[in-house]
């Protein structure tokens, strides 16, 4: 019979200690992922907020763009009532014109 290999013998001390080294490196671990995790959420509400802008930006909503808008429609309205006399001074103009050259035809012969 061959006698059994008496193989590696770790002592409970040196067991309970690779234990506690154990125990020490997982809280490090821990509390690395902990802080990623507070990082991770602050990132996810960063970008939710810059969501809520974007939208709000991509649909007129801002109040930079609701004041932009007003200021164009004011500007919109002015310019078609200058057009509306403009058109009515060239058309007032054209009968004026038409009139006189009658009565000057008229007085001439």
């Amino acid at each position: 019979m061959t006698t059994p290999d008496p193989g590696v013998y770790i002592s409970p001390s040196q067991t309970y200690a690779e234990v506690q080294n154990l125990v020490k490196t997982v809280s490090r671990i821990e509390s690395k992922v902990d802080r990623f995790l507070d990082e991770a959420k602050d990132i996810r509400q960063d970008v939710s907020d810059h969501e809520v802008r974007i939208r709000a930006i991509e649909h007129g909503n801002t109040e930079r763009q609701r004041a932009e808008t007003a200021r164009i429609d004011a500007v919109e309205s002015r310019t078609t009532g200058v057009e509306r006399r403009v058109w009515a001074a060239t058309g007032a103009a054209t009968i004026i014109g038409t009139g006189a050259g009658v009565v000057l035809q008229f007085l001439i012969r």
